[in-house]
């Protein structure tokens, strides 16, 4: 028998390698699946699979044309001779008769009764190998999080003697993504796993392109609903959540946005339900739209997951993977459509197909993925419904009621005519058996099946879909006892399952099922209970996989509560779909979601060729206006030239001589001027004549939004490549080089504006108040209104309080803080239990005092309010002295925590990998120093302005630290690190030197004697070249003119009349 079995799997390889045409073109349904290029797909167990190799990709079209070309010319050449296709012949009639020899049909012809002979062969046929398949497995998302968590391990024993605390003062928040809000299966799993999170511990606001009908599903559950536009900035602070749950190729808008910082390090999961993607992508390559293709991987590279339902989906869009593809099985899509499949669909079907009521219809239906053994594995299902092909045939000897439809979307033209003539040597007649490959009739005909056979034996890692579609149809499902069927059915209950040692038991179970041409009583029973069963089927695994999925992506701050583990999920919300919230929404046959993903693919191509096209002319309009706008350029340069020389020529001549200095300074005053090509705009022009200037920090694009646009507020961006174009921005890493490395620009925050700022000041802010407001006091609608800017400037000008910051966004307001905690246990909150620690040691390598020195300066709890996220105003000599005391904070900061956070990745001052690190802290600094400088703090309402001055200079005698933070202290050990900065040049890394200026009275002297040995040359060269005059040569006199006296010259000019 093994022989035999050898002799089938040769001759079926043969026919495929002979008939196989590779530019046949795939059908509908997805392509057969290929291996990753980029490492998210691995062969299961490290070692490559057995039927790897048997998986062909379907060529391009150009591929095929230029192949069926050199077959034509090679066959029409002289080069093949009669010999030759001789030969071609006799090969192919060497197949026929192996196929009429060996395969299953010709043990029915046997005498004896063939259905004995089959029952054998199917008996032996676990002599066969059928393969381990392709398996898909995340390797770098595995490798990542298992780098992190032994990361983490080492962090909590590197901090052993300073524990890392967390507080949990609020639940963990997320933002969840939706195109629409139409009812559909999406948006049913979405709701349940939204109902799990929010029961577990999570806050979740949702987020929808479109309003519609699910709107008050999601409000029933107390989750609020936001609608986005497309087409315009959102002013939304992604910064807030700790993660985005997005779905559908349709949310490629806000995951755009996302590629723009300050929002590029944002945890976002990105669930993809359509195949929409990947039949156009094709389509991109053939016409050459690279462009669309390069967004998309740019797109995709974003998510931090990109999650798929099924393990083929990651293989079809395998050109997108950059080894952040996942894949959480199950979906309540097949149930859906079932539910809302009404009756007359199926009588539509049933005429479509055109089936009679008497007949039993058979459907065989296999695995998504294609591999060489499919056609035997179908050949064994054929032979053994032969058997109940004979039981009709004794009914009805002229007719048999049984159809038989093999369902394959991926089998090629070569393979459908192999399956025929297996059908017709096992002995069914060809009107019984029928290749269905269309994926609507596949569908059509699984409506109006009766049994669905699952007619593969590949061992894949989830439960297959098209068993789950046939569960929610009612259909009867005859399946092999495969490990990842046999999990979710139970057989005889749900559904018949049969060894694929034993395949003979698949004759048996057909033979029970079947009852006068009809399923039996105990059949449909086992069907109900099947269509029961599918209805939550594998729920209770995705649900789980996304809890699990985000307790592995989302790290958490030391305020935020973390969530209950996977293990305490209740079973009742667990283990089935939200139906019930879904009852009472009408309007569920909607538009297809592939139909609606389609029409956004057609829409960006659209514009991006408007937009090439737009360039294109665009780029031309640009050419010509740059060389007309160099050329006016020119003009403008040579008339300014002009009129600069006439002005010098003017003042020479109605000015008196000078002396050498003062020609040399009017010569150096006139190339400045001649240099002086600036012109203004408005805003600057307005902002010089106001006593204060706003500043806010920002870092990217995305920030863009938040900024304002008036004369009051200037921005100031922490890198040059994310500035406004044509705004009057400062640069802060130009005027501080520090920022310009990402470690300390994240490290610092909105402080590193401040030291940008304050070095060499006078160079960029001349007003005599300076204030700063963070970007995302206005995404929080808690910037300063028209009214407060009125009365901010108003007690500015009239010196109201005096030298006092002025500050408007609230502690205790803060979302960080909903208790309402004092300063330093907020401090300590958000800053993973170390913040009173950290000060006190900061203090003591800044002061120098002993090692077990351990006061902390005191802020009070006296009702009163304290200033959070960088938003206050100051004078801006105040200012200057904050900025000195804040350098040396940050300098004994650094010098503890960097050379810790550097080695293992983890800072002090929070639980997890954060960029972040100093900059919680530093948001409370001003705070600590304005109160221990014996400043007056005023608290300004930021919608009416109304002010209300805090902790009052009273309350506060006997608690302020006056003599630490005073100004000559500070000033002292200022210059103490500016000496040694600028005479010993110390080789340690240091910090302080790099964050603004070096000033010391060594500086002075060295600077006036700099001025005064250029003076002294200045004046030599001078003194030089006056003497080079006077020693110049002098041609002699060649001749001399005498004038004529006046009255001789009127007689020479006089003529005589006569």
């Amino acid at each position: 028998m093994p022989h035999r079995a050898f002799l089938l799997v040769a001759a079926l390889s043969l026919t495929d390698l002979l008939w196989w045409n590779p530019c046949l073109p795939p059908s509908r349904s997805p392509p057969p699946c290929v291996p990753s290029r980029m490492g998210s797909l691995e062969a299961a167990g490290g070692t490559p699979p057995k039927r790897s190799s048997l998986l062909r990709p379907y060529p391009s079209p150009s591929a095929c044309r230029s192949s069926l070309h050199r077959l034509s010319r090679f066959l029409l050449s002289e080069k093949v001779g009669y010999l030759q296709w001789v030969f071609t012949v006799a090969a192919f009639l060497f197949v026929v008769a192996l196929f009429q020899a060996f395969l299953p049909g010709s043990t029915v012809e046997a005498p004896g009764g063939g259905s004995g002979a089959g029952g054998r062969e199917l008996g032996e046929i676990g002599d066969l190998d059928f393969g381990e398949g392709i398996r898909f497995v995340p390797v770098k998302l595995l490798e990542r999080w298992e780098r992190e968590d032994r990361e983490a391990n080492s962090s909590v024993s590197a901090f052993g003697e300073r524990p890392l605390r967390r507080f949990g003062l609020r639940n963990p928040l997320l933002a969840l993504v939706v195109p629409d809000l139409i009812a559909d299966a999406m948006q049913l799993q979405m709701v349940s796993i939204a109902v799990v999170l929010k029961e577990i511990g999570y806050d979740i606001q949702v987020f929808s392109f479109e309003d519609g009908p699910v709107h008050t599903v999601w409000q029933a559950i107390g989750i609020s609903v936001n609608i986005l536009l497309k087409t315009q900035e959102t002013t939304i602070d992604w910064l807030n959540y700790n993660g985005i749950l997005s779905n559908s190729l349709e949310s490629r808008p806000l995951i755009s946005r996302l590629l723009q910082e300050p929002f590029k390090n944002v945890p976002v999961i990105w669930t993809i339900h359509e195949m929409a993607l990947h039949l156009s992508s094709s389509e991109y390559a053939a016409n050459g739209q690279d462009q669309l293709l390069t967004d998309w991987k740019q797109i995709f590279s974003r998510a931090t997951v990109v999650v798929f339902p099924t393990y083929l989906m990651p293989m079809m869009y395998s050109a997108f993977d950059t080894g952040n593809f996942l894949v959480i099985p199950g979906s309540p899509s097949e149930a859906w459509e079932a539910i809302n499949s009404a009756t007359q669909k199926i009588h539509n079907s049933e005429e479509n197909m055109g089936r009679s009521p008497e007949e039993l219809l058979i459907a065989i239906v296999s695995s998504q993925f294609l591999y060489s053994g499919k056609l035997i594995e179908h050949a064994i299902i054929l032979e053994a419904l032969m058997p109940l092909h004979q039981q009709f045939l004794h009914v009805n000897t002229f007719y048999s009621s049984l159809k038989i439809g093999i369902l394959g979307a991926n089998f090629n033209g070569a393979q459908r005519t192999a399956l025929e003539a297996i059908a017709r040597n096992v002995g069914f007649p060809s009107s019984i058996v029928e290749n269905i490959v269309v994926a609507g009739d596949m569908n059509n005909f699984i409506n109006i099946a009766d049994i669905v056979i699952y007619g593969s034996f590949l061992e894949e890692q989830s439960f297959p879909s098209v068993l789950m579609q046939a569960m929610s149809l009612g259909k009867l499902i005859i399946a092999p006892d495969l490990d990842m069927i046999s999990k979710y059915v139970v057989n005889e209950v749900n559904a018949y399952l049969f060894s694929k040692e034993k395949v003979g038991m698949l004759r048996k179970i057909l033979l029970e099922v079947v009852s006068n041409g009809k399923l039996s009583l105990s059949a449909r029973q086992v069907a109900a209970v099947g269509k029961r069963h599918a209805r939550n089927l594998m729920a209770s695994e995705t649900i789980q996989g996304y809890v699990s999925l985000l307790e592995k992506v989302l790290k958490f701050p030391s305020e935020i509560a973390l969530p209950k583990p996977v293990k305490e999920i209740p079973l009742r919300l667990s283990e089935e779909w939200q139906w019930d919230l879904f009852l009472n929404i009408g309007n569920m046959n909607n538009l297809n979601r592939s139909f609606i993903s389609y029409r956004m693919l057609n829409k960006l191509k659209e514009q991006l060729d408007h937009s090439s096209s737009a360039n294109t002319s665009a780029n031309f309009d640009n050419a010509l206006s740059s060389v007309a706008w160099e050329e006016e350029k020119i003009i403008e340069m040579v008339n300014a030239k002009k009129r600069i020389e006439e002005e010098e020529l003017r003042d020479r001549s109605d000015q008196p001589h000078g002396t050498w200095d003062e020609v040399y300074r009017s010569a150096k005053r006139a190339d400045r001027e001649r240099n002086e090509l600036h012109e203004r705009d408005d805003r600057e022009l307005e902002r010089t004549g106001q006593p204060l200037c706003i500043y806010e920090p920002y870092f990217g694009e995305g920030a863009w939004p938040f900024l304002h646009q008036t004369s009051l507020y200037r921005g100031i961006g922490l890198s040059s490549k994310g500035r406004r174009p044509g705004a009057d921005d400062v640069d802060a890493s130009s005027r501080l080089p520090l920022l310009s490395n990402s470690y300390y620009r994240d490290a610092l925050g909105e402080c590193g504006a401040f030291f940008a700022l304050a070095n060499r000041i006078d160079r960029v802010h001349k007003n005599a108040w300076i204030g700063f407001q963070s970007w995302r006091a206005s995404a929080r609608k808690v910037s300063l209104s028209k009214e407060a800017e009125a009365k901010l400037l108003e007690a500015i000008q009239t010196q109201r309080h005096g030298d006092a910051l002025y500050f408007w966004i609230r502690l205790d307001t803060d979302p960080r803080n909903p208790r309402q905690l004092e300063f330093w246990d907020f401090c300590d909150a958000i800053n993973a239990g170390n913040c009173r620690f950290a000060v006190v040691e900061i203090l003591r390598r800044m002061y120098g005092v002993q090692d077990d020195w351990d006061s902390l300066p005191q802020m009070p709890n006296d009702g009163d309010f304290w200033s959070v996220m960088h938003s206050w105003v100051l004078p801006t000599r105040s200012f200057l002295e904050f900025a000195m005391f804040s350098r040396m904070f940050v300098d004994a900061l650094d010098a503890m925590v960097y050379d810790e956070q550097h080695t293992s990745g983890y800072c002090l001052l929070s639980i997890s990998k954060d960029r972040q690190c100093y900059s919680r802290l530093l948001e409370l600094l001003v705070n600590v120093w304005a109160y221990h400088s014996a400043r007056r703090i005023v608290y300004v309402n930021p919608d009416s302005g109304a002010m209300q001055e805090q902790h009052r200079l009273k309350k506060r005698r006997g608690q302020m630290w006056i003599g630490w933070f005073s100004y000559t202290t500070l000033k002292g050990i200022d210059e103490d690190l500016a000496e040694e900065a600028d005479s010993d040049h110390p080789d340690r890394r240091w910090l302080w030197p790099s964050t603004g200026e070096i000033v010391w009275q060594g500086v002075y002297e060295r600077e006036r004697n700099m001025r005064q040995q250029q003076k002294e040359r200045r004046k030599q060269h001078s003194r030089d070249k006056i003497q080079r005059i006077k020693k110049r040569a002098r041609q002699k006199t060649l001749a001399k003119y005498i004038k004529p006296p006046p009255d001789e010259a009127d007689h020479l000019n006089t003529t005589t009349v006569r």
